[in-house]
């Protein structure tokens, strides 16, 4: 007994002077350096790299409620006074390039246009003018005129990131500038659909998003940029998403390089199920596309599909149609690996295919196959001038001939060629189309049927 007594005593005295030593270190640390977590140092590195983005746009409003209502020459000009007034909205961004003052947001934040600047933490402030915007990836890119001495933010790795590790967001929000909030990645590969189209491959957190922290940065625990804040799910708490670096590093590449984004294919086409195909292939809904042609040459055949088999997602987003595959494909890059889920012969498997860039030929040689027809550029005016009709082909039963200028299809306004090749990309699947048709002079709309 006084054996195990004295050993619990010599336990007790050393756990005693282990406690001392660590309450002695602890007192010997400042303060500061206690309180600087992995987080505010975070903060610390990334903050002066971000920036607060006004766009501000002049609108101008007649001062009387009877403008426009009588004759200038009984009245003069009383009733037709305007009203200037500016409206604001606000914003974030991050500098991507010092050197060059680039700075990365989203392509919503100045989509109305108007004068745009954007202020630093140290307070400085620059005029701002866009170098490219793409809507269907919601990023723009902005450059700071006259900007010397810049900050840049550290770029990340967002495809290595972990489910549960902290992320920090760094915004705008309501106008209260440099606002961090902190929180963690609550899943990947998220798909958001909104009245701007389709957002997939996004990162979900529960980091604290709010209006104005859209363009704002996405930091992991070492300050890096892994993401650009982007929505918030309305009428949820905790719910925000951001576009993935490494996406967006994809996406800037072009739009800095030239100016656009290139669509992207596979190189097949396609059709929406009814209840009697669903039923052959023994699908328990009508979800999905089925494939009616692989191209030759395309990453389509190269990843094996065939005709007939059925694609049920796309980069894990669950199909509905054949409009609604073409709407998830706007938002892949070029060189994006896709994974697509298949039923094939009565069992579904994963299969990976590789978007790739819808080029001019490409475009020349589906609207060949499809419509029937080839076209040049317009050299005066609008539009597409039609050069070659195929007999017996669609163009050809509807009655165009060369000489024809075609200057919309569907909702698609054709301005050049660029427009086309847009045109035969979003409608190469559909069997029933609007053309407007120019010929000697006179308007014709004419329905295409494939």
């Amino acid at each position: 007994m006084s054996r195990n007594w004295r050993k619990l005593q010599y336990i007790t005295l050393s756990v005693c002077m282990l406690v001392c030593i660590a309450m002695q270190a602890l007192a010997a640390v400042p303060a500061d350096e206690v309180r600087i977590t992995p987080v505010v140092r975070a903060v610390m590195a990334a903050s002066p790299a971000v920036v607060n983005i006004t766009t501000t746009v002049e609108t101008r409003t007649p001062t009387s409620p009877f403008h426009g209502m009588f004759p200038q020459e009984f009245f003069g000009d009383a009733f037709d006074q305007m009203r200037s007034q500016k409206r604001q909205s606000l914003g974030s961004g991050v500098i991507i390039d010092g050197q060059k003052g680039l700075v990365l947001t989203n392509a919503h934040v100045i989509s109305e246009g108007g004068y745009i600047t954007a202020k630093l933490l140290d307070g400085r402030e620059f005029t701002a003018e866009l170098v490219a915007s793409e809507p269907d990836f919601d990023l723009a890119v902005l450059h700071l005129e006259n900007a010397k001495g810049l900050p840049q933010l550290e770029m990340g790795d967002s495809a290595g990131l972990l489910m549960g590790e902290t992320v920090i967001a760094i915004g705008n929000p309501y106008g209260y500038s440099n606002t961090v909030t902190t929180g963690v990645v609550s899943a990947v590969k998220r798909s958001l659909e909104t009245k701007g189209g389709m957002y997939t491959d996004l990162i979900q957190t529960d980091a604290a998003i709010n209006p104005g922290n859209s363009g704002g940065p996405l930091l992991d625990i070492h300050g890096r940029l892994v993401g650009i804040n982007t929505a918030i799910q309305a009428g949820a708490e905790g719910i925000g998403f951001a576009i993935p670096i490494d996406k967006a590093k994809r996406v800037v590449a072009e739009l800095v390089g030239t100016g656009k984004v290139s669509p992207v294919w596979l190189g097949l086409a396609g059709q929406s199920l009814d209840g009697a195909m669903a039923s052959y292939f023994g699908l328990a809904s009508m979800n999905g596309l089925l494939v009616t042609e692989v191209y030759k040459g395309t990453e389509a055949e190269r990843a094996g599909l065939v005709p007939g088999d059925v694609i049920l997602s796309v980069a894990g987003v669950p199909l509905v149609d054949k409009e609604h595959f073409v709407s998830v494909l706007r938002n892949a890059t070029a060189g994006e690996t896709l994974t697509l889920r298949v039923h094939r012969k009565g069992k579904p498997f994963d299969m990976t295919a590789r978007a790739t860039p819808f080029t001019t030929d490409d475009a020349m040689r589906i609207i060949s196959i499809r419509w029937g027809l080839k076209a040049l550029p317009a050299k005066k005016g609008s539009g597409i001038l039609v050069s070659v009709v195929e007999p017996g082909s669609a163009a050809g039963k509807i009655g165009l001939r060369s000489g024809d200028r075609i200057l919309k299809i569907g909702s698609t306004t054709l301005s050049d060629m660029d427009d086309f090749i847009k045109a035969a990309l979003l409608y190469r699947m559909q069997n029933s189309l609007i053309f407007i048709v120019s010929r000697d002079g006179r308007l014709y709309r004419v329905r295409f049927q494939v």
